[in-house]
């Protein structure tokens, strides 16, 4: 038992070494990984490893092992196929097309105990701040306040926003092979501060809705945590539930 946590750690470790590989190109798609016997005298680990480690990649959907032919590296498929118990991350996707997010910041900062307190994160880890505000065709005002906190291991991300209209989430899943696994959203009313206040048009005080998302890989690891803050005239959140006979 106490060699469990570092088998852990390794094959994630491998896991991350091979996805790289597939992301660059080392193995392009339809083509076949190294069998388990030789990866595991590349990484010098064991089977179990090995095996763990394929697992993770099938998760991303990058690999499908099939009998008597190996590990082939696979197309991906599109975003659709995600899916969220109440809400489909394709929703995600279709909201953040339809309103068009205007980029006022993009920096590295040090979480510190009041943004660790509204986002979740490990206070005194440096994550990319991507701050703007998200506005449909035609409106006068903004939709919404968007603030984006993106893990630093995903920061390459940031040099592609300017260029980039729709979700951030599919360019890192795109960019580091991953699959983005899980969307936790809380909803909070919240008072809309004066200096908000301005530039979303309505009086201070008003009162709005924080939508607080936070983005988990396969891996388990938070690639990027979003808060959107709207005035609660310019949200609507719809949900359907069915009773479920015993």
């Amino acid at each position: 038992m106490a060699d469990a946590q570092p088998t852990d750690h390794r094959y994630l470790q491998v896991a991350r070494a091979l996805r790289k590989e597939i992301v660059d190109g080392v193995y392009p798609v339809g083509s076949q990984l190294p069998t388990e016997h030789q990866l595991c005298e590349r990484f010098s680990v064991s089977r179990y490893t090995i095996r763990e480690a394929l697992r993770r990649l099938r998760d991303d959907n990058l690999v499908a092992s099939r009998p008597r032919a190996g590990t082939l590296v696979v197309p991906r498929p599109s975003s659709d196929s995600y899916m969220q118990d109440v809400v489909s991350i394709n929703d995600l996707l279709a909201f953040a097309r339809g309103a068009q997010f205007a980029i006022d910041s993009t920096k590295m900062v040090v979480i510190d105990a009041e943004l660790a307190s509204r986002t979740g994160l490990v206070g005194g880890e440096e994550w990319l701040a991507v701050y703007g505000f998200r506005q449909m065709e035609g409106a006068e005002s903004p939709v919404c306040r968007t603030e984006y906190y993106i893990n630093r291991a995903f920061a390459a991300v940031g040099r592609l926003l300017q260029r980039h209209t729709g979700p951030i989430f599919p360019l890192i899943e795109d960019l580091f092979g991953l699959s983005i696994v899980e969307v936790r959203q809380e909803i909070a009313a919240v008072l809309i501060a004066p200096a908000l206040a301005d530039e979303l048009s309505v009086v201070a005080g008003t009162p709005g809705l924080e939508v607080h998302r936070t983005y988990t890989t396969s891996d388990g690891e938070v690639a990027q945590v979003t808060i959107n803050t709207h005035p609660a005239a310019r949200f609507r959140h719809s949900m359907t539930m069915r009773r479920v006979r015993g």
